[in-house]
Order: C-alpha cells, then structure tokens, then sequence
C-alpha cells in the first residue's frame, strides 16, 4: 500500500453553507465528504491526481457531475486557482476498483459503501 492508502487530513478548513467538511487523500485521491447533523449530503471524489486530475461530485439524492480540473497552471504567469470543466467519459470500473483498493481500515465502511453504490450508480454516458 505504502502512499496509496486514503488517510484523513486534520484541521480542514471549512467553507460556511457548505455543510461540514472531511478530507481523505492519498497520492490518487482526494475524497471529500459534506455532513449536515451527521447526515452524508453528498461527496467529491478527486482522481487520477499525478495525471490530468478529474472529479466526480455526487449530491444526495442522486445528481452526479464528472469534471476535469483544470490546475490553473498556465506558463510563466501567476498560478490561477483551479476550475472544474466538462471531464468527459467516467470509468467507473477502473476507478471504483482503485478506490476500493485504496479504502483502508481507517476508513468507516459505511463511506466506502456509499460511494460504491454512487460509483455504481453513476448514469453511463
């Protein structure tokens, strides 16, 4: 496993409306989760980090949107911040695959199985 294992990032920071927030990462994926009263509201699932990083945003009760985040590297200019764009296709067997292999013991299993079930679910293009 090594660096390929999600682990929970402390003292993040959290965006008031947004509900509260939670952060796993590891060198593939970011997983954050927004919680109203306990309550999983919905979750961004950041992959493909080291390439051309994509995410899916899932909100309960089922809206799904599949982007390409743009890192707002442009050369010799200031770093932009980044931007989420159309990110085509989903592979949803690969990456509910590697999700599941880099869903460690420290994660609780009702959020792996939550985004299972949306990876799952995710509608096909």
């Amino acid at each position: 496993p090594g660096d390929c294992m999600l682990v929970e990032m402390q003292n993040v920071r959290q965006i008031e409306g947004e509900g509260f927030r939670r952060w796993l990462t590891d060198e593939n994926f970011d997983l954050i989760l927004w919680y109203s009263e306990g309550q999983i509201l919905g979750f961004q699932l950041c992959y493909d980090k080291k390439t051309q990083e994509k995410a899916l945003t899932w909100r309960a009760p089922s809206s799904y949107s599949h982007s390409v985040v743009d890192s707002g590297e442009v050369p010799n200019t200031i770093k932009q911040s980044p931007m989420l764009t159309d990110g085509g296709r989903f592979d949803k067997e690969r990456i509910l695959a590697e999700f599941l292999a880099a869903a460690g013991p420290d994660i609780e299993p009702h959020i792996i199985k939550l985004v299972q079930t949306e990876l799952e679910a995710y509608p096909e293009d």
